[in-house]
């Protein structure tokens, strides 16, 4: 977002040779028909510079008081304040969106996916108990359209509002020849900070703790290329497609474009008002394969599904693919986007905490004696 530059080279036709005229020698000097610019090259120096103009209103709202300076230098500043701690540990996430994208882009709708692309970097760092300080980001694109990067620049600047972190900058670039010109990918890198004393993990956990659960918004971020191929391919159903079970005239790409949740500055209280022990942010690979990482050896989670009912999408894309209850376990989360392991003396106060703040959350499972396995018991509701 500082500044926009071109990686690919070349022109979507005929890179590097379309529209030029041959060098012709003459005498004592060189000499050629015509000039070459950059946009010959399928690069727009001036559409970058209003989708930085465009940003800098929205980039504006997603400010905390340590940033120093303003949007366009060559690095973002941020103030530390090293005072609020005794033995301050920096955190850093990187993450994208993947291809809940091409949903976006065959929709048309920009506005959204910044959310889940702040989503997925804040909330792995809240995992380990770092409050997210700041963002940056990365938008490439075939073509710079600056109203669609400030629609994607838009959800980036919510998604950092609601999660209390500063969008410090970034970059926009276009790469003609390699996207095309209505495609765009997104990454980001955020940075935490977190006491020493306080990052939350696997040594904490003990057996006897208790395994919240927190609800989902949706699919969130991950599993879309199956989504896409059981859903979407082979024309077996159109993105505007009204499903009754998604609620009153909500259409498919409806559904399939719901905003990551973002759990930060709820995890975050959370762990100033209750023993949480450890956090598990549900992102590729399912429950199983998240809420494993932050187990010791010695011991097993126990999470028994008959305590939630997953979101209708998920039944939806179990039953037109035909997939295996394992398969889905593995790829989506199934209705939880966060774990925390509690205490069970704090197990009450959490549950009851996270009710305050909106949370739809509940008890799943429990932490028993074991060899550092995620136990999946029971059935989840149906109908």
């Amino acid at each position: 977002m500082t500044h926009v530059t071109e990686r690919g080279g070349g022109s979507a036709k005929n890179p590097g040779t379309e529209g030029f005229e041959p060098w012709t020698a003459g005498a004592g000097r060189t000499s050629r028909k015509r000039t070459v610019t950059y946009a010959d090259a399928g690069v727009s120096i001036h559409a970058g510079e209003r989708a930085v103009e465009l940003l800098k209103s929205k980039v504006a709202k997603a400010q905390r008081p340590e940033v120093l300076g303003d949007l366009g230098g060559f690095a973002g500043l941020f103030r530390l304040d090293t005072k609020r701690y005794k033995n301050p540990i920096l955190a850093s996430s990187t993450d994208g969106v993947g291809t809940k994208l091409v949903i976006a882009q065959q929709l048309d709708i920009h506005d959204t996916v910044g959310i889940d692309l702040v989503a997925m970097v804040v909330d792995d760092l809240v995992a380990c108990g770092a409050e997210p300080l700041f963002l940056l980001d990365y938008i490439a694109c075939g073509e710079v359209v600056p109203d669609k990067v400030a629609e994607i620049g838009a959800g980036i600047s919510d998604g950092c509002r609601y999660a209390g972190c500063a969008l410090l900058g970034g970059e926009t670039a276009e790469h003609p020849g390699v996207l095309r010109p209505d495609e765009y990918d997104l990454s980001a890198t955020g940075v935490g900070v977190v006491e020493e004393s306080e990052i939350l993990g696997r040594e904490r956990v003990e057996v006897g703790d208790v395994v919240i659960a927190m609800r989902s918004s949706g699919l969130h971020s991950n599993g879309y290329s199956l989504v896409r191929h059981v859903l979407l391919g082979a024309g077996r159903m159109r993105l505007d497609t009204v499903v009754d079970d998604f609620g009153k005239q909500r259409t498919l790409g409806e559904e399939l474009l719901t905003p990551t949740k973002i759990y930060a500055r709820d995890c975050l209280k959370l762990i100033s008002e209750a023993d949480v022990r450890a956090l598990a942010h549900v992102t590729g690979g399912g429950i199983p394969g998240n809420l494993v990482r932050v187990l010791p050896e010695h011991v097993d989670a126990v999470v028994n599904r008959s305590t939630w009912k997953p979101q209708p999408i998920f039944d939806m894309v179990q039953a037109k693919g035909r997939i295996e209850d394992s398969e889905m376990e593995s790829t989506f989360n199934m209705g939880v986007g966060m774990f925390a392991i509690v205490s069970p003396e704090d197990a009450d106060r959490a549950l009851a905490f996270l009710a305050g703040r909106g949370i739809d959350a509940w008890q799943a499972g429990e932490i028993i004696e074991g060899t550092g396995t995620v136990q999946m018991i029971g059935q989840h509701t149906r109908g």
